[in-house]
């Protein structure tokens, strides 16, 4: 029987997708990469924000058309969408045969077989999700880099954020479990593990007397001292001095902090359920910078948010301009009725959040130009990961993430992919780097 699944959203959902497939295929289905001669069909889905939810039901739609134009018999539909809309959403969509919830991953395999076939929503209390085995099988998106969920769920309590009624309190996996898994992909030829979860810097702090951040970050260090470790999602309130110094000490960390700030109003961090403030945030950035003074910095904001002023986007603008940030991504608000932000007052309309974000955007690639410059004619380890052409190269630097980031494109004979190679940069662009190597 043939399988194609679709996966929607962050790095976390991939991994809930790559660990699907994986229980799928060590219980003999194959792997469709077309929907066409796929006997059943399996949609991750995201709903973190309206335009998510949105791509995820216009993506349901359109693979539906394979029940009557193609081979499948069954339509799946998994995670955030149907965890946050419930049984409702199965009255909207027909077509979909049943929906897995958040907490129903591991029953994938029974879903597709039809053992489930009674059922329509199945939709397990979202903290009593089964954390990852450390040794159950997994489908490699990324073939040379890895995605490491090390937690799940959160217990923030930011007034615009589903995700904590969506996948529950924050749920740390015990630091040997993490270690074997990495060990295992390391084994596989994964050349970049890249730890992932709602609040990674957060990580272990549920636990009485576990491990922190800091800690797990040195196990891992210390397998294999030739591959990349990366951290994505930390949180401002999170992150002490202790994951400073080890990522800053740390040769085969990147020293890149991904830290969303969200805003820099201390007015709209209020609004928002942040604990911290604008002072809090000029204090940590210049601590990153005193610690690991080569460190990336990418952060992520919201514009258009209940109640922002002129006033309140200009000391956004300010702050992002002061502190000059590697990578920001900016989200205008996205509203919703079951978000505790809905209902505060002064909400912006579309139009003006636009403006803004194009606003911070157009001010942050000139940023970004201008901090590409540096780079020029300096050799940089790069990650080589696809050749699209004779002679042209694709691969990240330590201070690129996949996906979100830009790319260095490479002029070389020949290089190996999956391995690191040193490049000298030619030229430099707004987001992505030139380069060439011997």
């Amino acid at each position: 029987m043939n399988i194609h699944l679709v996966s929607l959203g962050c790095a976390r959902n991939q991994v809930d997708s790559e660990g699907m497939l994986g229980r799928l295929t060590q219980a003999g289905w194959r792997i469709s990469e077309a929907p066409d001669d796929a006997d059943v069909i399996v949609v991750n889905t995201c709903s973190f924000i309206e335009s998510a939810a949105d791509e995820s039901i216009d993506t349901i739609l359109a693979l539906a058309r394979y029940k009557t134009e193609g081979v499948c018999r069954a339509l799946i539909v998994a995670g955030c969408l149907p965890e946050r809309y419930g049984e409702a959403i199965g009255r909207e969509l027909p077509e979909v045969d049943l929906f897995l919830g958040t907490g129903a991953f591991d029953r994938i395999v029974a879903a597709a077989s039809g053992a489930l076939a009674k059922e329509r929503c199945i939709l397990p209390d979202p903290d009593a999700i089964v954390l990852s085995d450390p040794n159950a099988p997994r489908v490699q998106t990324l073939p040379h880099s890895a995605y490491l969920k090390i937690a799940e769920g959160c217990s923030r309590t930011c007034t615009y954020c589903i995700i904590p009624r969506l996948r529950g309190r924050q749920k740390s996996r015990p630091a040997g479990e993490i270690v074997t898994e990495a060990r295992r992909l390391i084994a596989a030829g994964t050349r970049e593990l890249i730890l992932v979860a709602q609040d990674s810097t957060a990580y272990g702090r549920e636990l009485e007397g576990g491990p922190g951040l800091a800690d797990l970050l040195g196990r891992l260090s210390e397998i294999d001292g030739g591959i990349w470790i990366r951290v994505l999602y930390g949180h401002p309130e999170s992150i002490s001095d202790d994951i400073l110094r080890t990522m800053a000490l740390r040769p085969n960390i990147c020293p890149y902090f991904d830290l969303p700030i969200q805003h820099a109003s201390d007015r709209v961090l209020r609004r928002m359920g942040r604990r911290h403030t604008q002072s809090d945030l000029f204090r940590l950035f210049d601590r990153i910078r005193e610690i690991a003074p080569g460190a990336s910095l990418r952060t992520t904001a919201i514009v258009g948010f209940p109640g922002e002023t002129d006033r309140d986007f200009k000391t956004l603008l300010s702050f992002v301009e002061a502190v000059r940030f590697d990578h920001l991504g900016v989200f205008p608000y996205s509203d919703a009725e079951d978000l505790p932000s809905h209902r505060l007052d002064g909400h912006v309309s579309a139009a003006v959040a636009r403006k803004r974000h194009d606003r911070l955007m157009a001010r942050q690639r000139d940023i970004s130009t201008e901090k590409n410059a540096r780079y020029l004619g300096r050799t940089l380890d790069v990650l080589v990961e696809e050749s699209p052409e004779a002679g042209l190269f694709l691969g990240r630097t330590a201070f690129q993430a996949p996906e979100v980031d830009g790319l260095v494109y490479i002029r070389a004979p020949d290089l190996p992919i999956g391995r690191f190679a040193p490049v000298t940069i030619t030229d430099t662009l707004e987001y992505d780097l030139v380069g060439e190597a011997p």
